[in-house]
């Protein structure tokens, strides 16, 4: 009696790649990883699920209705929509147990119950740093963080890029010097908005939320400074703008700049831009979006800022934060679709594939192996009971750079065949050169 088969499928908003994506995805998550921990960043690895009175602490309105929430047994459970409030849980928790300044990076997956779409995804890897100070956090953590993000993309060589950075402060000691300082929250997520609905629309919609129409006009011109780092600096000096959260903002970005420099930072990568104003409300100083200069469609590709208060719903403690984020999965889809992925190619992770003629040499072709690994190179064995030719066509398909080829004289003589695969060039070497060959 046949069983009725189910279609094999995935939801909706879930990435799922063949081995030759993988290796490229995973190539990025390693290149990340590895600029993250040359800068002294802790791994973490917060639980998946959190208890829900915990993650929806903080959360509200659309967040809320995103979240993936369920009831096991008496408790009332929810997967992580992001990796800040699992940090602001963890950096509460153990407060005693850490040092301070707390420098972490986190590159794990998180969830959110939207509509998918395009470019957009339920399930995706996000890969964030932080750190979080006890009481004060110093201004120069600001300037690391850019350092961090243009030495990620330098390294993913994935074309010119322009971190473009901004001060809450200024923008929100400017909106209230106009006499707006109820709702400047309004104002920062219309303004937010600028480069997606245009001019004319954020100039409607700040009119609807009560701004008169010549200061609506003050504040695109004041967006609109544009120029060297130095000179913007300078221009925003200029305003005559007596409202002291301002006065600190524009020094706060003066002293970023100095810093970047240190850092080593070139001046072509990174502009103060007064349009970047991150619409969270969270964020209380300097913040950063990061672009691909040759795909501007493709928006924001690493994006965060500084917030006064990481643990507010969960301890007393003042814990003063900076912290970055890239969306992994969104980036490396829209990178692909770009043509900026390599088309696809080897799906193989093994540098060179030992191939045993006959049954009788798989001893021959597992010692082999083993030696190859011995030296620190990656090897596999096929060890299927096929002909020759299945066998080299498998290794043509999985795209292994040699070939190890060992029958019966090569076995008795402790020697195989290696055929450079791209080429088909064959040559005769010991064993115990095989390594060497491979790479070479």
């Amino acid at each position: 009696m046949s069983k009725n088969k189910v279609q094999p499928k995935i939801l909706p908003g879930f990435m799922e790649l063949l081995p030759e994506d993988q290796i490229a995805f995973n190539k990025m998550y390693d290149t990340i990883r590895s600029v993250y921990e040359r800068y002294g960043f802790l791994p973490l690895d917060t639980p998946l699920i959190e208890l829900s009175e915990v993650l929806l602490a903080k959360a509200g309105g659309e967040t809320e209705k995103q979240i993936y929430r369920f009831q096991k047994g008496d408790n009332d459970l929810s997967l992580r929509f992001d990796l800040t409030v699992p940090l602001a849980r963890y950096v509460a928790q153990h407060a005693g147990e850490l040092a301070f300044p707390f420098k972490r990076y986190q590159m794990s997956k998180v969830f959110r119950g939207e509509r998918p779409q395009k470019g957009r995804f339920r399930e995706f890897y996000q890969c964030d740093i932080d750190v979080i100070g006890q009481d004060s956090l110093d201004i120069v953590y600001d300037a690391e963080m850019p350092a961090v993000i243009y030495n990620v993309f330098k390294e993913l060589a994935f074309g010119s890029f322009t971190i473009r950075m901004n001060n809450r402060k200024v923008l929100n000691g400017y909106f209230a010097e106009l006499g707006y300082s109820e709702i400047i929250g309004d104002i920062l997520r219309t303004i937010d908005k600028l480069e997606k609905i245009g001019r004319e629309a954020v100039t409607e919609e700040l009119e609807k939320f009560g701004v008169k129409a010549e200061d609506a006009e003050r504040i695109l011109a004041f967006l609109a400074l544009r120029g060297a780092n130095d000179d913007v600096i300078e221009a925003l000096r200029a305003q005559n703008i007596e409202n002291e959260l301002y006065k600190q903002g524009v020094e706060e970005l003066a002293t970023v700049v100095s810093y970047l420099r240190l850092f080593g930072v070139e001046e072509s990568a990174f502009i103060i831009d007064l349009t970047i104003a991150r619409g969270l409300d969270y964020y209380t100083g300097t913040v950063f979006e990061t672009m691909l200069n040759d795909y501007p469609s493709m928006g924001s590709v690493c994006s965060g800022g500084r917030y006064d208060s990481l643990a507010e719903y969960y301890t007393d403690q003042k814990l003063p934060g900076i912290g970055i984020s890239i969306g992994l999965t969104r980036l490396f889809y829209q990178l692909k679709e770009n043509g900026l992925i390599p088309a696809a190619g080897s799906g193989c992770v093994a540098r060179c594939l030992v191939i045993p003629m006959g049954e009788a040499q798989l001893g021959a072709a597992l010692t082999a192996a083993s030696a190859i690994r011995g030296a620190g190179i990656s090897a596999d064995v096929y060890c299927q009971s096929k002909g020759m030719k299945q066998k080299m066509k498998y290794a043509a398909k999985i795209g292994v750079p040699y070939a190890a080829i060992i029958g019966e004289d090569e076995a008795a003589q402790g020697t195989v065949m290696l055929k450079d695969m791209a080429t088909g060039e064959q040559k005769a070497v010991t064993v115990a050169e095989l390594a060497d060959a491979v790479r070479a």
